[in-house]
């Protein structure tokens, strides 16, 4: 097998072969993306009084026999409360062959909910990376941060990727790559070598222009009714959110421990021998976090390249540490790193794999009505 991230024709494969299995259930075609397979919550959740790091000794549910205090049953739907950890044993279950390794990453829906989650695996010290030639099951900790949220068993709330050996991309070779098929665009041009910002991979920054009645972002409410995750386009988004809007000098002020949804600058364009991954700021640049959902298929923005928009803005997911921050218009908030594929996938990141937020012109998830566009008053 070649090195790299596998594709969708090699997860269906891996399914069939069953690397990857689901128990009494069935693993549905829809669960396999261009480079990722969906993960589902099981039929119970465990309420846990703190999270944990798990450790290379002991299984996960030896870990959780002292710190949960409530099972709770979720084939019928239930609400989780805001800032309590759970713990949600998933349908998915692997039995990887020695050369495969997986990691994981919260689904897009789900970081834009300021739902904080990441899966663990027996006998491992590490959150969301799964150890070449793994057997056994997977968990999801699950901590909603600004709205309580309802979920049932079978929703997919994360996913993840299959890795033989070391695909990431150098920033030499991303630099060959971008000039070869381009993967930054600025208003539809793409960006020229000397403008890449590179370290370990490419930098992402803020759009805050427009006047003082343009929307550039969305800070949450708290104190919100609940968010049903398995209900889509069903909710007034001024019922969750406020709209952020730039003061003079194209740049807003986060309020302390606050989740905020902006767009980056750059459009971004993944195309299909690749795959990347969102990764989190420095915090030596700032007291500021972005990112909770992090991969992005083959496809993304490029099969809108081919109708004349150059890219996909992304939705970046901010929040200020501690006392207030100030970002500036184009200011690096974030970076993209990249990986080979082992193939070219048969579905792109698009209309063909069903996806949300193709040519996206605004944050806010799939679930809420009459988005407004981004930069418009």
């Amino acid at each position: 097998m070649d090195t790299g991230v596998l594709p969708s024709q090699q997860l269906r494969e891996a399914v069939a072969s069953e690397w990857i299995v689901a128990g009494d259930w069935r693993i549905p075609r829809e669960s396999i993306q261009p480079a990722s397979i969906d993960l589902r919550l099981g039929e119970c959740a465990w309420a846990l009084r703190c999270s944990f790091l798990p450790d290379s000794i002991s299984t996960v549910e030896e870990k959780i026999a002292d710190l949960a205090f409530e099972r709770i049953d979720l084939r019928d739907g239930a609400t989780l409360e805001r800032d309590r950890p759970y713990l949600v044993p998933l349908i998915e279950e692997l039995k990887l062959p020695a050369e495969l390794r997986a990691k994981a990453n919260p689904k897009s829906s789900t970081g834009r909910l300021d739902v904080f989650t990441r899966v663990l695996t027996d006998r491992s010290h590490r959150f969301d990376e799964i150890a070449s030639g793994y057997r056994g099951r997977l968990y999801l900790e699950v901590v909603p941060r600004t709205f309580a949220i309802r979920v049932k068993t079978g929703l997919a709330m994360n996913q993840i990727r299959l890795v033989h050996g070391d695909a990431r991309l150098s920033d030499a070779e991303l630099v060959r790559a971008h000039l070869q098929l381009p993967l930054l665009y600025l208003q539809s041009e793409p960006l020229s070598e000397s403008e890449l910002s590179l370290a370990e991979g490419l930098f992402l920054s803020l759009d805050v222009s427009g006047g003082e009645d343009s929307i550039v972002g969305y800070r949450a409410k708290k104190n919100s009714l609940p968010i049903d995750l398995t209900r889509v386009g069903t909710l007034s988004w001024q019922e969750y959110w406020e709209p952020v809007r730039p003061e003079r000098g194209e740049r807003i002020v986060l309020e302390p421990e606050v989740f905020y949804l902006l767009l980056s600058a750059e459009g971004v364009s993944i195309p299909p021998s690749y795959a990347a991954e969102m990764l989190a700021y420095d915090p030596t640049a700032g007291e500021l976090r972005t990112h909770y959902a992090g991969f992005f298929d083959p496809g993304f923005g490029y099969a809108a390249g081919r109708d004349g928009a150059h890219g996909s803005r992304a939705a970046l997911e901010v929040r200020a540490r501690d006392v207030s921050f100030m970002v500036e218009h184009r200011q690096p908030v974030c970076r993209l790193a990249f990986e080979r594929m082992t193939q070219e996938p048969d579905v792109l990141y698009g209309e063909q794999a069903g996806s949300s937020y193709q040519g996206q012109q605004t944050m806010l998830s799939k679930h809420f009505l009459g988005q407004p566009t981004a930069g418009v008053r």
